[in-house]
């Protein structure tokens, strides 16, 4: 993968890796509404799955797409990738991406949080990822338009999804 710190310009030139560690281009996602989330197995937050879940039944053939982050970074995630992605399907009925277990804060952070945090600060300009399940919404057009704390439930989310779906309804 590219040095993201020198050569991103936009939210299409960034690339994670899959569940399956293969690089996922974020220029396939050109047109689409993208939440990408910090994800965790084993939080008071991890019930979101189902809401999120939820959403991308509801907007997926509008297209919204829905990418969760696995980070262990609050010592709360399972260490074994497949364990995981099981425990997401298994527990929440979860078919939306997800990614490959990434830090989300740091030395180490993912280039897909160190932008999506350089264009969309937090509570009182906080930068920094707090703690899991914290999103991120992205327009149509690749621009980073709302940041969600921990505390927003995804069905609260729902509100300014809509509206990027369905522009007509502004």
């Amino acid at each position: 993968m590219p040095d993201t710190a020198t050569t991103v310009t936009s939210f299409y030139d960034l690339e994670a890796l899959d569940k399956r560690q293969h690089v996922f281009k974020f220029s396939d996602l050109k047109g689409k509404v993208v939440l990408i989330v910090n994800t965790a197995s084993k939080c008071g937050f991890t019930p979101q799955f189902a809401g999120l879940e939820k959403l991308y039944q509801k907007y997926k053939d509008n297209g919204l797409v829905i990418l969760g982050f696995p980070s262990a970074q609050f010592n709360q995630e399972l260490d074994n990738q497949e364990a995981i992605t099981e425990f997401c399907q298994i527990n929440y009925g979860v078919t939306f991406p997800i990614m490959a277990k990434v830090e989300v804060n740091g030395n180490n952070a993912s280039p897909v949080y160190n932008y999506l945090k350089s264009q969309k600060a937090g509570l009182m300009g906080l930068r920094r990822i707090k703690w899991n399940f914290e999103k991120f919404l992205v327009d149509r057009n690749g621009k980073v338009v709302q940041r969600y704390g921990s505390i927003s439930k995804p069905e609260e989310i729902g509100k300014d999804i809509e509206p990027l779906i369905h522009p007509s309804t502004l």
